[in-house]
């Protein structure tokens, strides 16, 4: 039986707040650079296929892909890196204590048991150490596909704040189109390119206590 893994995740304020509403339960990650190189050095010994220029993967070739992504595999966990801050109390030996900027986004400041104020020291979320996390997630799933092949399902589950579903797909445009924009608007928030459709990582989790 493999150990189980963990390893470290970001997710920005508004999905953190999906995670922990439950609405939240897969996330897409483009793959990376070597990720890349790893299927095209099997592809040169015969182990896999190329990832195609359209249409389906190659059936043979899918678990070949899933082993190379970074994020562990089924069973493994990811702990949460999110914006956090250090409410530091000097007075009395009280030392510090975390505030998360996903749920106080308003604080500023603290107050020590004496009435002193002192401010917040927020930190980005790639300098969170383990033991500051609060989230900890299991992985039940992981699989390769293209980014604009997301159903409306996916589009939930990947946290957004979504109209109502109908119960058929014979509805007015307007309801169709707000799902890929709103998931288009998303991907491009964080710094990638829905128009290049790159290949993602599907990260299926469950919240587990940490």
């Amino acid at each position: 039986m493999s150990q189980i893994k963990e390893r470290p995740i970001l997710f920005s304020a508004p999905m953190v707040r999906a995670i922990l509403e439950g609405r939240k339960t897969v996330t897409r990650r483009a793959l990376n650079a070597q990720a890349l190189k790893n299927i095209d050095y099997g592809v040169q010994l015969g182990e896999c296929h190329e990832l195609p220029t359209e249409g389906p993967l190659h059936p043979n070739s899918v678990d070949y892909y899933n082993d190379f992504c970074p994020f562990g595999q089924p069973g493994d966990r990811l702990w949460v890196r999110e914006t956090f801050g250090l409410q530091v109390r000097h007075y009395g030996g009280a030392g510090e204590h975390i505030v998360y900027r996903a749920t106080s986004p308003d604080a500023i400041y603290c107050k020590s048991v004496e009435g002193q104020e002192y401010p917040i020291k927020w930190k980005p979320s790639i300098h969170m150490p383990r033991h500051s996390s609060r989230i900890l997630l299991e992985i039940t799933d992981v699989r390769v596909e293209r980014l604009q092949d997301i159903s409306r399902a996916d589009i939930r589950a990947e946290g957004l704040q979504c109209p109502p579903e109908l119960p058929s797909d014979d509805v007015s445009p307007n309801y169709r189109d707000w799902y890929p924009a709103a998931w288009k608007e998303l991907w491009n928030s964080t710094g990638g390119d829905w128009d290049a459709n790159p290949w993602v990582w599907v990260v299926e989790f469950k919240r587990v206590t940490p």
